[in-house]
């Protein structure tokens, strides 16, 4: 348990204490003494199990969710750095290969208007699609070369126990990991059969769409959370052919 979580434990009771104190003292004080307030009280005790059931189902939900929300904050910082070292180029490589690219440009380029929902349902549907990656050995050569320099910082991130809690962002690190295990196994990417090409796609298609549907999850986070994250994200979006870093 962190020492934030035990401080805040320690301010509740101690809030909640003062707040106890008090009412007793104004019912002693104005409402009959101290035999109105001890029956007060043992009607009050009578009551407590009842309390405790209340306190068990509502309030410990409510830490719980709260520690919840505070884990996954983290965990945006995280992913926050795959794509800063990785991901967003293997996203620009991605984009080079997909050749309904664009068919899907404007789900991938948002606009002023957009919402919570919209990134949500964009990235839902990113998950479900099924892109047009075909690749040829010549692409495999560049791909190998990146993702096998990656390698390192991809074992890195999948040994962090906290991201268990990020089921999504889970799968995409064992997509991007199983191409890169699949291409370091291969010592020439130019010598491949036809069979061999087909398998390989179907691993890039797989890794393509977990890729694009977390990054516009993590755009909506951004968005909420850190707009001048969120503004750098969109000067250098990989699949607006008129972003630019520079502030224009």
């Amino acid at each position: 348990m962190s020492n934030n979580h035990i401080r805040w434990q320690i301010t509740l009771v101690l809030a909640l204490s003062a707040v106890s104190a008090f009412l007793y003292y104004i019912q002693y004080r104005y409402a009959g003494g101290a035999e109105h307030v001890l029956q007060w009280l043992l009607g009050s005790l009578a009551f407590l199990p009842v309390q405790v059931l209340i306190l068990t189902l509502v309030v410990d939900r409510l830490l719980a969710r709260r520690e919840k929300l505070a884990m996954l904050k983290k965990l945006n910082m995280v992913i926050g750095v795959f794509f800063s070292e990785t991901a967003t180029h293997l996203l620009k490589m991605f984009a080079a290969l997909d050749r309904d690219i664009d068919a899907i440009r404007g789900d991938l380029v948002p606009g002023p208007g957009w919402t919570a929902r919209d990134f949500a349902r964009k990235a839902e549907r990113m998950r479900k699609r099924e892109g047009r990656i075909d690749v040829l050995p010549a692409d495999l050569s560049a791909l190998k070369a990146f993702l096998s320099s990656s390698r390192e910082f991809l074992l890195g991130l999948m040994a962090n126990p906290n991201l268990l809690e990020h089921e999504s962002f889970t799968d995409l690190l064992w997509a991007v990991f199983h191409l890169t295990d699949e291409l370091m196994h291969r010592e020439d990417v130019s010598l491949l059969a036809e069979a061999d090409l087909a398998h390989l796609s179907g691993d890039a298609r797989r890794a393509y769409s977990l890729l694009l549907a977390e990054w516009l999850a993590y755009l909506g986070h951004l968005r909420e959370d850190y707009p001048y994250l969120y503004s750098l994200a969109l000067r250098t979006n990989p699949f607006d052919p008129s972003a630019s870093a520079e502030v224009r």
